[in-house]
């Protein structure tokens, strides 16, 4: 069933993919279980991949790029783009605003933030959402979520922020050993010269002030330095563009910053809470 709806839904990417990857390999004279060997997958992988029955993984791309790609590129340029069709539709566009974005500036509230997830912390999640996802869909928005890790490591880098609230760090997900590989990744991400990780503690509202009542939130800025605000609830998504919302959401993002434990005093605690799952 999920074979025959991925014919129907794939994107423009998956069938240009498909017919080039057919075309180059009938020219050499391969068989689908020529290629197959030569690429490291199955003759049924190749025959799914052509058909649009299961679209190509990135993984898959590389190896096409290597057996047929005779040096145009044309699969290596089909990587990103692939990845894109790969993601809910309410999020493809902001996935292009978040790979090229200068800064980030990220609130969240329910869960860690898509950006910083482990797989088994984002498979565990996604697999046990609702509505319920094949296991293929499953393992496709994983890959397409940990594809997202590109950023980190992009240059020129892209200064990111991360504001956690501090129920989202203590809600287990999946079992405790991966809560525990996945404090241990936060950790690791927190001490990266170009992100910078807090967490607003549970007791913030003590004193009678709670900024992050209006819930999560993604604050962008472009190549172009314009801001933009990226809102995403119950599978529905916002991307705020006129200036005086985002001044408003940029402030309010500033308030909680205040209101949240500093980097060092956040650090601590994620490692404090990854002892505990430990043991």
């Amino acid at each position: 069933m999920a074979r025959a709806e991925n014919k129907n839904t794939a994107g423009p990417t998956a069938r240009m993919v498909a017919k080039v990857a057919r075309r180059l390999r009938e020219r050499k004279g391969w068989s689908q279980e020529r290629t197959g060997q030569e690429t490291g997958f199955s003759g049924a992988a190749i025959s799914a991949m052509e058909t649009l029955a299961q679209p190509a993984s990135d993984l898959m791309l590389v190896k096409l790029e290597e057996v047929l790609g005779e040096g145009l590129g044309i699969f290596e340029d089909a990587r990103p783009l692939m990845r894109m069709e790969k993601y809910p539709v309410q999020f493809q566009n902001y996935s292009l605003l978040e790979q090229a974005a200068l800064a980030l500036y990220l609130y969240a509230t329910l869960v860690i933030h898509g950006l910083f997830q482990t797989e088994d912390y984002a498979r565990a999640l996604i697999g046990g959402g609702y509505p319920l996802l094949s296991e293929q869909r499953v393992e496709e928005l994983v890959e397409a979520r940990m594809a997202r890790k590109a950023l980190f490591d992009r240059e020129p880098p892209a200064l990111i922020e991360l504001i956690l609230e501090e129920s989202v760090l203590r809600r287990p997900i999946g079992s405790e050993e991966i809560m525990h590989g996945q404090m241990q990744y936060l950790a690791e991400c927190a001490r990266r010269r170009n992100v910078t990780v807090q967490v607003l503690p549970m007791d913030c509202g003590l004193d009678g002030e709670y900024a992050g009542d209006r819930g999560e939130m993604n604050v962008v800025e472009t190549p172009e330095h314009d801001r933009l605000v990226f809102l995403e609830v119950q599978g529905e998504s916002l991307l705020i563009a006129d200036p005086a919302k985002v001044s408003t959401c940029s402030q309010r993002y500033a308030k909680i910053r205040a209101q949240a434990l500093g980097p060092r005093e956040s650090l601590g605690l994620i490692e404090r809470l990854a002892g505990e799952q430990k043991t």
